[in-house]
């Protein structure tokens, strides 16, 4: 199966989820006699916040002590995704110094863990994700989002993701990013779509979707490699992005966008113009 970039906005094909546009499953508000839909919220961020290559003034101030890389962090963005858990489930307590260490609004994308998706591959693993979820819970109101990463040679199984999302609570977040293209298509969407599940949409990774599936109120964006120099996003594509995620934010669907393309600072770079594009402040 062929994907290719395309320069349409497609908020939701094939308007498998539970809130395409003009959906009655909206929020809405009432004015007056009538009822406006409740533009989604939208959160900026990037995939991990410890990089070496951050410091000295490239994002983090010169001489800033490691300790306080989060704080100064959480002044800039209102999100992060935790990519540390991924290759190593901390305990319970570094969720809570993580949830302390931030203010009220910000939020935080989970990781979730490699064993759960690149050993077990979705199987046999109630006991794993009943574990990782009781040490992500520990973040309270601050966590977002879980996101399940498939390894790319994993092909569509859909009898095996039948049974992992009946293991996922109903309350919650979760999204589900596949990396082979045999996933991309309408029956898994429909899956994913019965229980509120996000279909990721990775960006400038192995495998690009550059239309957005909404199965969920909301949506979630990987952002891994620009056409720029060293997988830096050009100032066009930010352009075509903002459009998109506005689009969808108008529609009442929530947006997370994490930039993963965290060489030479580009990933803040970029989060920084596409929410200046989108006339966020933080």
């Amino acid at each position: 199966m062929e994907v290719r970039e395309t320069s349409r906005l497609n908020v939701a094909p094939p308007r498998v989820g539970p809130c395409p546009v003009g959906s009655s499953a909206l929020p809405r508000r009432r004015t007056d006699h009538t009822f406006a839909i409740v533009p989604g919220r939208v959160l900026i961020g990037t995939s991990g916040f410890l990089y070496r290559h951050w410091r000295n003034g490239v994002f983090y101030p010169p001489g800033l002590p490691q300790r306080e890389e989060l704080e100064f962090f959480a002044t800039q963005f209102r999100t992060v995704e935790l990519n540390s858990p991924f290759y190593r489930l901390p305990p319970r307590t570094t969720f809570v110094r993580w949830k302390e260490r931030t203010p009220a609004d910000f939020r935080y994308a989970v990781k979730a863990s490699r064993y759960v998706t690149h050993v077990r591959r979705l199987e046999a693993c109630e006991e794993p994700v009943r574990t990782f979820l009781r040490h992500a819970r520990a973040l309270g109101k601050k966590l977002g989002p879980v996101l399940f990463q498939l390894p790319p040679s994993m092909e569509v199984d859909l009898a095996r993701l039948q049974a992992f999302v009946r293991l996922l609570p109903l309350r919650g977040r979760f999204a589900i990013e596949v990396r082979h293209s045999t996933w991309l298509q309408h029956a898994v969407y429909k899956v994913l779509e019965r229980r509120s599940l996000a279909c990721c949409t990775p960006v400038g990774g192995r495998l690009t979707v550059n239309d957005v599936i909404v199965t969920a109120p909301f949506a979630y964006l990987r952002m891994h490699a620009g056409r720029g120099r060293d997988g830096n996003f050009t100032g066009r594509q930010l352009d075509t992005w903002a459009r998109r995620v506005d689009a969808l934010s108008t529609s009442g669907i929530d947006v997370y966008v994490y930039f993963n393309n965290d060489w030479r600072g580009y990933a803040v770079r970029n989060a920084r113009t596409l929410r200046q594009l989108l006339g966020l402040e933080r």
